[in-house]
């Protein structure tokens, strides 16, 4: 079998990124092969994915295939990458193999020392890839080549904005945007329970927070407006929403999620 993908661990996000890559034609089906931990995992998704594209337990003699391939996607569990290290060889002999992974906390260092001889690229993408309106930040190891940091970035394009950042810059960017969208929704859940105590239907709650929270990320971006702009546009004096952002700032919500970025970067550089 000759793959030109092998993709280790497959959950949502390793979907999320190469699906839209075969989909757009930038990859066959049956140039990747997909390695996982069980079999039960193997006749999970063998109906879900694209017809061609092959999945195996990593104790299977195909497995290593995916790990000859000329580009590979790590996107297991980080508590996993020792176990998983220890059974891969270095790669074939004269090949250049590039290791993409998304794991969070692992080092380029340590992804280094644990996969020899190749090539290795850090990338923390977000959920929101999930429906192709994510972030994602890249690091490159050392030796990567123009034609390989041009694949990487043009495999994330189809469902994120790519961002290069040196790899000291990856906890906080994970702080703000891998974690961001847990703040994001424990505000539009917290904004749903306000409605709701004040009368609204839950199911109409949450979609109209929803709603609110995404027209008001379009309406920052799309008009480059900073967050302070936008607040006075709303808040008339003596208003309504004068009167709720008192509220928030007496309960002091802008420092609390000032802190959890602070903290959440903080946790991610002691994982290392």
């Amino acid at each position: 079998m000759t793959v030109s993908v092998g993709v280790i661990g497959l959950g949502r996000m390793a979907q999320a990124l190469i699906f839209p890559l075969i989909e757009r034609g930038k990859l066959q089906s049956a140039d990747v092969i997909g390695v996982v931990g069980s079999q039960a995992s193997v006749a999970r998704l063998t109906p879900e994915l694209p017809q061609g594209f092959v999945v195996v337990t990593a104790s299977d003699s195909r497995a290593i295939d995916a790990w000859n391939a000329p580009v590979q996607l790590l996107a297991i569990k980080p508590q996993q990458l020792d176990a998983v290290a220890e059974c891969v060889g270095p790669p074939q002999p004269g090949q250049s193999a590039l290791l993409i992974s998304v794991l969070a906390g692992v080092t380029l260092e340590r992804l280094q020392s644990q996969f020899p001889g190749r090539v290795c690229v850090r990338a923390v993408p977000n959920t929101p890839c999930l429906v192709g309106e994510g972030l994602c930040g890249l690091s490159w190891g050392e030796g990567i080549t123009a034609q390989q940091r041009q694949w990487v970035m043009e495999a994330f394009d189809p469902v994120s904005e790519v961002l290069e950042l040196p790899e000291s810059k990856l906890d906080a960017f994970l702080a703000l945007t891998s974690s961001g969208p847990a703040y994001v929704a424990l505000v539009a859940e917290a904004m749903a329970d306000g409605a709701v105590a004040a009368g609204l239907p839950r199911e109409q709650a949450h979609r109209l927070a929803h709603r609110t929270l995404a027209g008001t990320a379009a309406l920052l971006d799309q008009q480059q407006l900073h967050p302070a702009q936008l607040k006075d546009m709303v808040a008339s004096p003596g208003g309504t929403t004068m009167a709720a952002l008192r509220k928030l700032e007496n309960a002091g919500v802008r420092t609390a999620l000032i802190e959890a970025v602070i903290a959440a970067t903080e946790h991610g550089r002691a994982l290392r």
